[in-house]
């Protein structure tokens, strides 16, 4: 039969044409499929300007924290693995390049960013990652909170173990945040493993919350749910430019990295991964860290943005000169899930204990302010020593068998006895020491009466 001069078989071959020629342009564009642990404002301006610059790539966003992501891509063979792995935290992508699954991608580089911040490379030697943004670490507070309940502005770390501050702060788990871990490692490399510790103990003890993901924090800042909140700087830069009555401060231990982006080996759509990886790190890709809902640092300085720096906003290559923080990743590294684990273990399961523990030896110090006792100020010295010294010693941390312990694979059934011995070793520990703690506070209190 022939219907306008086309046979019906010429018809079903054409429709078959039409199809696979269909097929070979999907299958050409490709979905690029990202692993990240950044909020949606973020990618979803990132998904938004990039299918609209490459109308034939579609973009696929997978929301995971840090160590998920991490893990995610580990378990995946060759050809299912997501194509890139999108996250802040540089010892996250060291984990990652030290175990073979992060492609060298040297010619996606932007020669237009210069190779350091402070004394940090923005692109690692070989490459395996780039710098996409970058990032340092600091205090959000709540304007019209903090004046509701007559607080002072923090600027300091050390600032947030004072009592004025008890029950007014937040901050999220390392184990389930990147930029959290980040935080936490940036303060220890500062202040040293057994002051950073006890510093991060007393700041702890005086939180309302650890939240459950890093977003936590600054949404319940934001909204006024908690006055302060220990964060990496987007996060309170973006609630500040997006209208919130917030404000935020860089301490002077703080350090600025990248925050970064990688191909992941064995990913399924390769081409287009790259072109996406290129994308965000060209003058363009850049200029979108500056939507207020995304407010990231540039990896390119302020002069070379094309005149869109807004007015008052961080200069992250100024932030780092003065840092007192020069960031070590490979230490970071090598203890990473130590850290993790004990953060956990000593403050994220055991926080209703540490709180009273905390609240304790501020009625103590507060009575003893206002009446002389030797017998109680060596009480309260030895309540501050039981709540607020480490678990686990500078000692303890420098040996490579325990440290290696940790970095094993779980999976395995020695390993994850272990770790999982240690572990419950430490939340005994830190319960026995905050009950201890708050006893002796509470016997310091009742001698000054």
């Amino acid at each position: 039969m022939r219907r306008a001069g086309l046979t019906v078989s010429g018809a079903w071959s054409a429709l078959f044409g039409w199809a696979a020629a269909l097929l070979v342009g999907t299958a050409e564009a490709g979905t690029v499929t990202v692993v990240t642990s950044f909020p949606k404002e973020l990618t979803q301006a990132y998904k938004t300007a990039f299918e609209r610059s490459h109308p034939g790539i579609r973009l696929e966003i997978l929301n995971k924290n840090t160590v998920q992501g991490m893990a995610y891509i580990r378990e995946l063979p060759a050809g299912q693995r997501p194509d890139l792995f999108w996250a802040s935290a540089p010892d996250a992508f060291e984990v990652l390049a030290g175990q073979g699954l992060l492609e060298a991608i040297p010619d996606l580089a932007n020669k237009a960013a210069p190779a350091k911040v402070g004394n940090y490379p923005i692109n690692p030697p070989d490459f395996k990652y780039l710098g996409q943004a970058l990032a340092g670490y600091g205090i959000m507070w709540n304007t019209r909170y903090l004046a509701a309940n007559k607080l002072p502005p923090p600027k300091q770390w050390a600032e947030l173990v004072k009592p004025v501050y008890f029950g007014h702060l937040a901050i999220s788990s390392p184990a389930r945040s990147g930029t959290t871990h980040l935080t936490v490692e940036t303060m220890l490399q500062g202040e040293g493993w057994e002051k950073g510790w006890s510093q991060i103990l007393q700041i702890a003890g005086n939180c309302a919350a650890i939240t459950e993901r890093s977003f936590g924090v600054p949404d319940g800042v934001n909204n006024g749910q908690f006055g302060i909140g220990l964060v990496i700087d987007f996060f309170g830069l973006a609630g500040k430019y997006s209208g919130f009555p917030v404000d935020f401060h860089y301490p002077d231990v703080t350090a600025v990295v990248p925050a970064n982006i990688g191909l992941v080996v064995g990913a399924k759509n390769k081409d287009e991964a790259r072109k996406f990886i290129s994308y965000s790190v060209s003058l363009e890709g850049q200029q979108l860290l500056y939507d207020p809902k995304i407010s990231r640092l540039p990896i390119l300085p302020p002069e070379a943005m094309g005149g869109r720096t807004p007015s008052g906003y961080p200069n992250p290559f100024e932030i780092a000169k003065r840092s007192k923080v020069q960031f070590d990743s490979d230490l970071s590294e090598a203890r990473y899930n130590v850290v993790s684990a004990v953060f956990d273990q000593a403050i994220t399961f055991r926080l209703k204990e540490l709180q009273a523990a905390t609240k304790a030896i501020h009625a103590a110090e507060a009575a003893l302010a206002q009446r002389s006792s030797p017998r109680a100020a060596q009480l309260l010295k030895q309540a501050r020593e039981a709540a607020y010294t480490p678990v686990v010693d500078t000692a303890k941390v420098g040996d490579q068998a325990f440290l290696s312990l940790f970095a094993a694979n779980k999976k395995d059934a020695s390993v994850n006895k272990g770790v999982t011995a240690l572990e419950n070793h430490w939340n005994t520990t830190a319960k026995q020491n905050y009950e201890r703690a708050r006893i002796l506070a509470e016997q310091a209190l009742a001698a000054l009466k």
